[in-house]
């Protein structure tokens, strides 16, 4: 189970960073067809017209599927932000219980974010909506991946919240530990 949870973690964060390349990737076609038209034009030539319809709107939905597909391996990698002040001077036994209940609170959190945006993608499918850029999107797909990511995330917490409840050391402790 281990396995299969640490390699679904690498999926989603190898899926976020396929995201950012193809926002650069965009980003560079859009600059690129720019420079050539800019070019025609200086040479007298008809503009070819190179470009990227609805890449704000684009690049928007890869940055957000970027952002939440990466939650839970970032999470699992200790590159989230805690405040350790408290644990660090507590007990084995004491630091381990705020663990979870940490854990839990934050689990409950994440899931009632996963079950919004879950909802708002039910929503988008059943009445079919899209963007309002020049080329419409439905907005089911970057809505979905959100909800992915969060549920994701979700899982990572429940995951660590487990292992700290069993006595063992979460993922992300251990990739604290090593980085110092």
């Amino acid at each position: 189970m281990r396995q299969i949870l640490d390699r679904t973690y690498s999926a989603a964060l190898t899926l976020a960073a396929t995201a950012f390349a193809a926002i650069g990737i965009l980003v560079l076609v859009q600059v690129t067809g720019r420079l050539i038209d800019r070019a025609a034009r200086a040479m007298g030539a008809a503009p070819p017209g190179i470009t990227v319809p609805s890449l704000a709107e684009i690049g928007g939905f890869l940055f957000l599927g970027a952002v939440f597909l990466g939650l839970a391996g970032t999470f699992t990698a200790g590159g989230h932000v805690r405040v350790t002040l408290l644990t660090r001077v507590l007990p084995d036994a004491p630091r381990r219980a705020l663990g979870v209940a940490v854990a839990a609170g934050a689990a409950g959190l994440c899931a009632f974010a996963t079950w919004s945006s879950l909802l708002q993608f039910l929503d988008s499918v059943k009445f079919t909506s899209v963007s309002y850029g020049m080329v419409k999107i439905p907005l089911a797909i970057p809505q979905g991946v959100m909800t992915l990511g969060l549920a994701l995330l979700l899982l990572a917490i429940l995951d660590a919240m487990v292992v700290l409840a069993r006595g063992n050391t979460p993922a992300y402790e251990a990739a604290e530990e090593e980085t110092g």
